[in-house]
């Protein structure tokens, strides 16, 4: 059986920047959707059952006003262009707070491809795409280890879901990120990626990120330390998970005012010279 229902986003959204022209979603226990967003900017999702389609809703970000983070930050030095330019943007997120602890986890301190390839072959250990806590709880360090997690990382994600009601942080608006960023092994950019894309919360940062390492050597002429990163994001507040996501996607187009990726290469260049 195929349900169908067409919801009214709150606030401007593009389903193309947030997610493709064409969006399709997988849940757990074999639910799905689909996604298409029609010319009067109503989205038409098609699903399994009424449940996915509750589903897609959050997966998507449709029922969240992002307008005020537009209004307050339209005319920021660094942030202005990006808002006006991808206005409609959200996060595309995971479909159970495990796979974004899971994809959290596997980009800890390395390059991006190789942590999908990592993150791919752990998804195809466990037997289920999307995984639960429950699906990656039977996988033990040394069965993640062989899919190419480093043994610290491996055993960080085995004890997280083993040991934390991952979903359950969801209705724990209050502690769920102090909650995360007590566990060893798991610090502030890992406690954002799964804010940003598990729990649907905008107000943790993705600090130390290498693209925002490279955005703030860009700009400052210098290679920063990773935590230095806190600063960049430090003056968007309760915002600070969605302006990291504007100011990686506006670097990668050119839209941070007087950044570049090359002026970050230079930088890098010099800074491993003088090493």
């Amino acid at each position: 059986m195929v349900v169908e229902a067409t919801l009214e986003p709150a606030g401007l959204y593009s389903l193309k920047l947030t997610a493709g022209a064409a969006w399709k979603g997988r849940m757990p226990d074999g639910r799905w959707a689909s996604a298409v967003q029609l010319q009067d900017g109503r989205i038409l999702v098609r699903a399994s059952c009424e449940r996915a389609i509750e589903e897609a809703r959050f997966m998507l970000a449709l029922d969240d006003d992002t307008s005020e983070f537009h209004r307050r930050f339209s005319r920021d030095p660094l942030l202005g262009p990006a808002t006006r330019v991808l206005r409609g943007l959200r996060p595309r997120r995971k479909a159970t707070v495990a796979h974004a602890a899971l994809r959290a986890i596997c980009g800890q301190l390395i390059q991006a491809g190789r942590a999908l390839e990592i993150e791919r072959a752990v998804i195809r250990s466990s037997g289920e795409d999307p995984p639960t806590r429950e699906v990656l709880a039977r996988l033990s360090p040394a069965a993640l280890a062989k899919c190419g997690l480093a043994g610290s990382r491996a055993s960080t994600l085995t004890r997280l879901v083993r040991t934390l009601d991952l979903e359950g942080l969801k209705q724990s608006s209050n502690t769920a990120l102090a909650r995360l960023g007590r566990e060893r092994g798991v610090g502030p950019w890992t406690v954002g990626v799964i804010s940003l894309q598990g729990l649907g919360r905008y107000d943790a940062g993705l600090v130390a990120d290498l693209g925002l390492v490279k955005l703030l050597a860009s700009l400052r002429g210098r290679w920063p330390e990773p935590e230095e990163t806190a600063d960049l994001l430090e003056p968007y507040g309760e915002w600070q998970g969605l302006a990291s996501m504007f100011l990686l996607q506006g670097f990668k187009q050119g839209l941070i005012p007087g950044a570049s990726a090359d002026r970050a290469h230079l930088v890098r260049t010099r800074a491993t010279h003088a090493a």
